[in-house]
């Protein structure tokens, strides 16, 4: 009432009052809707219009007593004093109008809180607009429900159907009303059904419609024209719309789907570049609010983009943000920021007008700073700061007082939209990754808990899973999709931005934003999107167009096409902003053809270090797109110029091209970084799952492919980046390298085989590092327990030594070297390998390569053979053995050598150990091949392993035995004996046999093949200045040389090891096979060769057998050692020197019977042998001995020393095989006696052999063929009957000798020189004197004739006629022999023969068998008593005189031992000793005159001797026999002829003489005869009358008248003889007796 007065003050009061009323709560309902009539009142006459708005405000907050028209009407009243003309009143009450709308919505929620625990009943839908349709709800909603009703009726300018009595609204007020319901309490549209209806059915519509004008607007459409002109966007209706929407979308997205698509549409369509610039900005503020909201986000991508024939409305938000900001650069903004064409630029601010004159400098003080911007082709674009990250703080969106569309500052919307970029990735990111790795936890858990007992998949327990994995499916599936539908959009801006931004925090922003992007299309294996994105990243890393050859190109072959644009001028190539860029590098561009250099700014730097973050950060999820990354960082580390060092490690170097590479000091203190990033990076794949390092590697190795492919065909630089990173993945990696190993190292061996060498050389650097490292590393199992890792590891080495080029072989052979020192001891299985690398080496690959595999070797073999596996050392053994074939290096060969008999020496003392490992090792591999059904295969199998270790290396020993080098050979061949002679008693018994016949003998005939081939041709020198001795001059002596050396040493075993090697089967074949290689080399035409194949055949013959004791069985044998013959010594050289036996049988037996006695071979079988060798003996004699047919310069001929050597091994054979020698063997041995003999001397080795001419002296092959005769001879002695029949064979082989004092033997043709006119440097043959030879067998047949005088068969064979026959030649020659010796000792000789020979002969004269003896006797006497031969003229008085005693001797001879026995002595040959005698005692003088000559001539002794002998025979008076009356009777009548004779001979001389005396000689003979003539007269007077013949009286009486002519001579001598003579005379003065005649007168 107070208030009805409508008096100010009373109002006033009354207001108060009611208030105060009010607010202790004692206003009923009724009250309630008077006080409100009441103050409709005051408001209608515009009173206390706060104070009312304060008392409804009052009213309404206190309680909820009015509702309904009440309510409605306290509502109006408060809008009506929103329009007031008074602006205090219209702000207050437009405050007082928020406020009360809000209590209004309060009291419904707290209204439900009352209510929540009734059920509500469901409601039917209500289907038409009626307003009261809302009796379902309760009051407090009905009341609000009514009220938003008739706002939204309000603002789509109809009339409300609650607020009765509302005047006039503006639609802005609505707008922002219902913005700030549906803001606050989304909670009531949501709960009940009426409210979201009236959002469906009022809000969205409205809001649709009132969008229209914006949508058609199209800015710069002229007006003038369109009759119907088009409503133009206002401002605030546009922004709060906007708000609307975003309220819409943020609270009632579930409810609303379908009108959110519309709306989502228009905001995208508002971006457009004809819409206003004011527009733009609040469309792209919206769109920014829904981007820092991933989850809204999420369900976007969920309700439209995932559904089929929906639109993509999350792609398109973001494709629209992205050609937003691309419009943004391609549209210039030429100042004009209003709205409508035909406004002026007024607003531009001055500020804005300088910048664009001179683009992002402020003028500030002196100085200019550069503004952060983005510019692109021209257009700059500054950068705003324009929100905190994260959170959509709206500039435009919040002016709600502005009704004038405000200025936009340039670059807010692009600001705006960069965020709205950042915000979208920064939200999507977090909020997938966030999931998926809760996803990854819960899967990770479920899959303990249900698969505990076994790790596989498909056990788990399905049902507790299902739900899991669907939930995850679904997942799994949006999340795709929301990156799949945003990541064109994304890149395309983002790449952009990146090449526009100048500041580097943009820079650095979008980068992340790029990383993230990568790395979450990784973690979902979307594979083309994180390659976009990785591309992205690298293309900014490079220079401007470089990317794009490199990043297109990634997978084609880099061919030289593809870097033409390079050809340009580097800072021409950009068109884009890069020139505000600050360089910072200057490089090679990594191609075929590098032109010019290329620039590297901050930005490509800034790039580069993202690039790395990415993989080191993200490397799990790369996956294929590490070609890409790799690829970028390659090509920037080439530009920067880093290059690899130790372990891969890139380090700024230079670049070997020259001084392209320009650094600034801003990057050279980068590169240190870069490159410790780099390393890191490789590092930390060590954290990579085992997929994502093969990804990795196989992009570093197609990397490297491609540097190769580069590299080809020229010597530059290559890139050496992948290899070198290569490198330091796999040092990171070793903990389990085995995954990686193969196409690592596969890899890398390709590298080594690149023609550049700088390639190769680092592909081996790399490869070897990763060897030696993973044999270091102390892997888990350790390598010794896990064999198939460290045979792995060591493989890449063996194949290393399939790469020709020798500096990867120093490589691969440098790191064996320090493998074996640093690792030697533990390389167990590994050693095959390593020995494979040493023995890989050909001869053809250089010396120093030959050389570090030899020093590997050595150290192998001097410090590891105990280490290793015994079954590796065979291969050692062939190693060794290959280096001794190489013939780079003499000294290596021969160091070779020695290393072989280091290993030998190292298997005999460790013979027992390698022993046992070795059977074990081929049990096990027996077992195999059985179970495999195969046969084991290795070389010399039956044998044990351990022996077939002996004969490889045996085996090799024989190789290098023919080798092509002398030296080698040599060495070779001692070792190969030496090891066979010092360890061969370790082999079982068995196996030699193979050493024997596979290993002897086989390289017995390859030398003697080779010997026999070898080239004659002379050799100048030996390499270098080394002079050759001119007895290894050709091929063929050098050969000659090793054919001794093995025949000996082959020899030499057979001696010393006959006891292992008798026992075998096949002894004998083995046997004649040896002495077939002596044979051949005896006959060998060189006499080095021959000479020493019979040292060898004398050293086999002195073998003798063991034989056992018999009475002791259970002790070793007993040896029998027979000393054997020692062949005698020659004289010049000691080539015959006797082989005496090198170690003791005794000894050795006793060794052997260790393991099982010797076999004891019976004499038959050692028959055959000794046969065996005699038939060789006998073949090489015969052979050697055979004169040649033709005769030239070149003949061979034996030498002397062979065939000493030869006839010297007969006694040693002769002792083996005595029992069966037989004549036949007798005459072949003859006639090889015989042959060698005659055999003449080469002029140059006479001096040798014969010291001078005139000694008289026998060559010691004389002597030998003498002693091989007396070893006979001896044997024949002591030897059966049957066996002495050979004496006379073995007198006529003497007897043959003798005759070569005086008949030397011709050789064949050959003709021979007498020394004295031989030269000594010429090729001529000498005629040895053999007069010492036949003087000496002489001698022998003496002697041992002296023996066997008697013999049977020296008797019936007619010895002593052959003797006698034989002598008679010297004999006969006298004078006329070529040694005066000869005869004189042919004399004695016969005389000693005689003397034993005659008495058998007589004893035997009843047998005839001496018959024919006689004759040749008388002969033999009368050649040599009065030879045909002259004395030489030289021949002194004493000579002449001794000589002549000789004679004497024979006559004397004569007179004892044939004339006293001349009864059983032929008549005839009586006869022709008479003859002699008498021709003996009658000197016959020669016709001069001259005294001294006739002194000389004359034999007065034997005369004398002759006469005696005669006379001795007339006086015999002891005549018994008829046959000795015959001999007197022949004296005497040869006697008294003989002085008939001398005294004619005087009487004539005497005559002639005259007064000259005669010669004292002549008056010696006549006193001689006068005196025989006068005591033959007296004896003939003592004789009884009968024994005297009548002949022999008439021969007397008829030398008196001759006596009687003698009286005349002058000489008182003869006078006084001749009376002596005549005096007798006077008995045969007789008267005539008668006639008749008694006997025989």
């Amino acid at each position: 009432m107070g208030c009805g007065t409508k008096e100010p003050k009373i109002t006033q009061i009354c207001l108060a009052a009611i208030q105060r009323l009010m607010s202790h709560e004692v206003v009923s309902e009724a009250a309630a809707g008077n006080i409100i009539n009441m103050l409709w009142q005051l408001m209608e006459n515009s009173l206390e219009e706060l104070k009312l708005l304060q008392t409804v405000l009052v009213l309404l907050t206190t309680n909820t007593v009015v509702h309904d028209e009440a309510l409605s009407k306290a509502i109006v009243l408060c809008f009506r004093l929103h329009f007031t003309k008074d602006n205090i009143t219209n702000n207050t009450a437009a405050a007082t109008v928020r406020q009360v709308v809000t209590v209004v919505f309060e009291r419904v929620v707290a209204e439900d809180e009352r209510y929540k625990d009734a059920i509500d009943q469901p409601v039917p839908v209500q289907g038409n607009s009626n307003r009261r349709s809302v009796s379902t709800l309760k009051p407090c909603a009905k009341d609000a429900y009514m009220l938003f009703q008739d706002l939204c009726q309000l603002v789509n300018a109809d009339a409300p159907y609650w607020l009765v009595g509302m005047t006039e609204m503006t639609r802005t007020f609505g707008l922002e009303l219902l913005e700030s319901v549906l803001n606050d309490f989304p909670q009531v549209f949501l709960q009940h059904q009426e409210f979201s209806f009236l959002l469906k059915e009022r809000v969205c519509p409205l809001v649709i419609k009132l969008f229209s004008p914006n949508i058609k607007f199209r800015q710069g459409s002229s007006t003038s024209s369109s009759p119907a002109p088009v409503e133009k966007p206002y401002f605030p209706i546009c922004m709060r719309l906007l708000r609307v929407v975003s309220v819409l979308i943020k609270q009632f997205y579930s409810l609303l789907v379908t009108e959110c698509e519309i709306f989502l549409s228009l905001l995208v369509k508002f971006l457009d570049a004809d819409k206003p610039q004011w527009l733009r900005a609040v469309a792209v503020e919206s769109i920014h609010r829904l981007c820092v909201q991933p989850q809204l986000l999420r369900s976007f991508c969920q309700s439209y983009d995932m559904k089929q024939h929906s639109t993509k409305v999350f792609r398109d938000i973001v494709n629209a943000l992205g050609s937003f900001i691309q419009s943004l650069f391609l549209v210039p903004s030429t100042g004009n920021t209003s709205t409508t064409p035909n406004q002026t630029g007024s607003n531009t601010s001055g500020n804005t007008g300088s910048a664009q004159t001179n683009p992002g400098v402020l003028g500030m003080g002196g100085g200019a700073t550069v503004l952060p911007a983005f510019e692109y082709r021209g257009t700059w674009i500054p950068i705003l700061n324009v929100t905190v990250q994260g959170s959509a703080k709206a500039t435009y969106l919040e002016m709600l007082d502005k009704v004038e569309p405000p200025t936009i500052p340039e670059g807010y919307a692009m600001s705006v939209a960069f965020h709205c970029l950042l915000d979208l990735v920064r939200g999507i990111t977090t909020m997938i990754e966030g999931e998926l790795g809760e996803a990854e936890i819960v899967s990770q858990t479920t899959t303990e808990t249900t698969s505990l007992p076994a790790q596989s998949s498909e056990q788990q327990d399905l049902q507790s899973v299902s739900d899991q994995s669907e939930k995850e499916l679904v997942s799994r599936a949006v999340w795709e999709e929301m990156v799949n539908a945003c990541w064109c959009g994304l890149l395309a801006a983002l790449s952009l931005l990146l090449d526009a931004s100048t500041d580097e925090a943009a820079t650095e922003n979008i980068l992340k934003a790029e990383l993230t992007m990568a790395a979450l299309c990784g973690r979902l294996c979307l594979v083309t999107s994180r390659d976009a994105f990785i591309t992205a990243i690298c293309k900014g890393s490079l220079p401007p167009h470089y990317a794009l050859t490199v990043l297109n190109s990634t997978t084609a072959a880099l061919s030289s096409k593809s870097y033409s644009i390079q050809g340009q001028n580097v800072q021409m190539i950009s068109p884009s902003s890069e020139s505000h860029q600050q360089v910072v590098a200057v490089g090679q561009p990594l191609a075929l053809q590098p032109q010019g250099t290329v620039m590297l700014t901050s930005k490509n730097i800034q790039c580069m270090r993202t690039l790395l973050n990415l993989a080191h950060c993200h490397g799990a999820v790369l996956g294929t797109s590490w070609q890409l990354v790799l690829a970028t960082l390659q090509h920037l580390v080439w530009i920067l110029g880093l290059k690899p060092g130790v372990g891969g490690a890139l380090k700024p170097g230079r670049a070997v091209e020259g001084p392209s590479t320009v650094l600034t000091t801003a990057v050279m203190t980068d590169l240190p970084v870069i490159s410790n990033i780099l390393s890191r990076l490789f590092e930390s794949s060590q954290y990579l799952d085992d997929v994502s390092l093969h990804h990795l590697i196989n992009a570093l190795c197609s990397l490297s492919l491609e540097a190769m492919d580069m590299a080809y065909g020229n010597n530059k630089e290559p890139s050496l980046f992948a290899v070198a990173k290569l490198l330091e993945t796999g040092l990171v990696n070793m903990h389990r390298i085995e995954i990686l190993w193969r196409p690592l190292t596969g890899h890398l061996l390709e590298v080594c085989q690149h023609p550049n060498s700088r390639m190769r050389e680092w592909g081996a650097e790399a490869l070897t590092s990763l060897i030696k490292a993973g044999l270091t590393f102390s892997h888990d199992p350790p390598l010794s327990q896990n064999q198939r890792l460290q045979l792995l590891l060591l493989n890449p080495l063996k194949e290393l030594s399939n790469i020709s080029h020798p500096d990867i072989r120093i490589k691969q052979l440098e790191c064996v070297l320090q493998i074996l020192q640093s690792q030697g001891d533990s390389l167990g299985p590994g050693w095959p390998l390593v020995l494979g690398v040493m023995g890989a080496i050909r001869s053809d690959q250089g010396e120093s390569l030959i050389r570090t595999a030899f020093q590997c070797l050595q150290l192998v073999v001097t410090d590891f053979l105990p280490t290793m596996p015994c079954t590796c050392l065979q291969i050692v053994v062939e190693v060794a053995g290959s280096f001794g074939l190489h013939n780079q290096e003499l000294n290596i060969s021969l160091t070779s050598i020695g290393l072989l008999w280091n290993i030998s020496d190292y298997f005999f003392q460790r013979g027992e150990i390698i022993e046992k490992e070795l059977n074990k090792e081929e049990a096990l591999l027996q077992k195999q091949a059985e179970e495999k059904g195969v046969m084991l295969n290795r070389p010399f199998h039956p044998a044990p392993p351990f022996d077939c270790l002996w004969l490889c290396l045996y085996a090799k020993l024989g190789e290098l035995c023919v080798d092509p080098r002398p030296a080698v050979r040599k060495s070779a061949g001692q070792t190969l004996f030496s090891t066979i002679g010092a360890h061969g008693t370790l082999l079982q018994h068995s196996t030699w046999h193979t050493v024997i016949w596979k290993v002897l003998f086989h390289l017995l005939d390859r030398v003697r093949e080779s010997s026999t081939t070898a080239d004659k041709e002379k050799i100048e020198s030996g390499g270098g200045n080394i002079l050759i001795h001119h007895s290894r001059d050709t091929a063929e002596k050098q050969w000659a040389e090793t054919w001794v050396l093995t025949l000996a040493g082959v020899a030499r075993i057979f001696n010393t090891r006959r006891y292992l090697l008798q026992p075998l089967g096949d002894f004998s074949q083995a046997w004649d096979v040896l002495l077939d290689h002596i044979q051949s080399a005896a006959l060998s035409k060189n006499n080095e060769v021959s000479l020493a194949a019979l040292k060898s055949f004398q050293e086999i013959l002195q073998i003798v057998s063991p034989v056992r004791d018999a009475e002791k069985p259970d002790t070793p044998p007993a040896i029998n050692v027979s000393v054997p013959v020692v062949v005698g010594t020659t004289t010049a050289t000691s080539l015959g020197r006797s082989f005496m036996r090198t170690d003791s049988i005794g000894e050795r037996i006793g060794r052997y019977n260790g393991s099982e006695p010797p076999v004891i071979t019976d004499e038959i079988e050692d028959l055959d042998l000794w046969w065996a060798a005699w038939n060789s003996w006998y073949r090489i004699g015969s052979e050697s001995t055979r004169p040649p047919i033709t005769c030239d310069k070149l003949t061979f001929i034996p030498s002397q020393p062979f065939l000493t050597a030869l006839i010297q091994i007969f006694p040693a054979l002769y002792q083996h095989i005595k029992t069966g020698f037989s004549m036949d063997d007798l005459q072949k041995l003859g006639v090889i006696l015989h042959g060698a003999v005659s055999v003449p001397i080469s002029s140059d080795a006479s001096p040798f052999i014969l010291p001078s001419y005139t000694e008289a002296v026998l060559t010691s092959l004389q002597e030998a063929v003498l002693t091989a005769l007396d070893v006979l001879q001896k044997a024949i002695c002591v030897g059966s009957e049957s066996m002495q029949i050979m004496y006379p064979a073995i007198f006529d082989q003497l007897l043959a000798f003798v005759e070569f004092s005086c008949k030397p033997p011709q050789y064949g043709q050959l003709e021979t020189k007498h020394i004295a006119n031989a030269k000594y440097n010429q090729a001529e043959w000498v005629a040895l004197n053999y007069v010492p030879f036949a003087e000496r067998s002489l001698e022998v047949v003496v002697d041992l004739y002296q023996k066997t005088a008697c013999h049977k068969a020296v008797v019936t064979e007619k010895v002593l006629q052959n003797i006698i026959k034989t002598l008679r030649i010297p004999l006969s020659l006298k004078y006329s022999c070529p040694s005066e010796s000869t005869w004189k000792l042919a004399v004695s000789s016969l005389l000693k023969v005689l003397s034993i020979g005659l008495p058998v002969a007589r004893q035997h004269a009843s047998s005839g068998k001496f018959d024919s003896m006689w004759p040749e006797l008388a002969n033999t006497f009368e050649d040599f008593l009065f030879t045909k031969s002259t004395p030489p003229d030289n021949l002194s008085i004493q000579e002449f005189q001794k000589n002549e005693s000789i004679d004497v001797e024979v006559v004397q001879l004569i007179s004892t031992e044939i004339l006293p026995y001349a009864n059983f002595i032929p008549k005839e040959f009586v006869g022709q000793i008479m003859t002699m005698l008498n021709k003996g005692s009658i000197h016959s003088q020669s016709s001069s005159f001259t005294e001294a000559e006739i002194d000389i001539r004359m034999r007065e002794e034997f005369s004398k001797v002759c006469f005696e002998t005669l006379l001795q025979f007339s006086f015999s008076n002891k005549v018994t026999t008829p046959q000795e009356g015959y001999i007197s009777r022949m004296a005497l009548s040869v006697l008294l002829k003989r002085s008939q004779d001398v005294l004619h001979r005087y009487i004539e001389d005497e005559r002639l003489s005259g007064k000259c005396p005669l010669p004292r000689q002549q008056v010696t003979e006549i006193i001689f005869v006068l005196k025989a003539v006068s005591t033959l007269i007296d004896s003939l007077k003592k004789t009884q009358p009968e024994n005297v013949d009548a002949n022999t009286w008439a021969q007397v009486i008829a030398l008196y008248p001759t006596l009687v002519e003698c009286i005349t001579c002058s000489s008182s001598e003869v006078c006084s003889a001749l009376k002596e003579a005549l005096v007798p005379f006077k008995d045969f003065m007789h008267p005539p007796a008668s006639k008749v005649q008694n006997g025989e007168s």
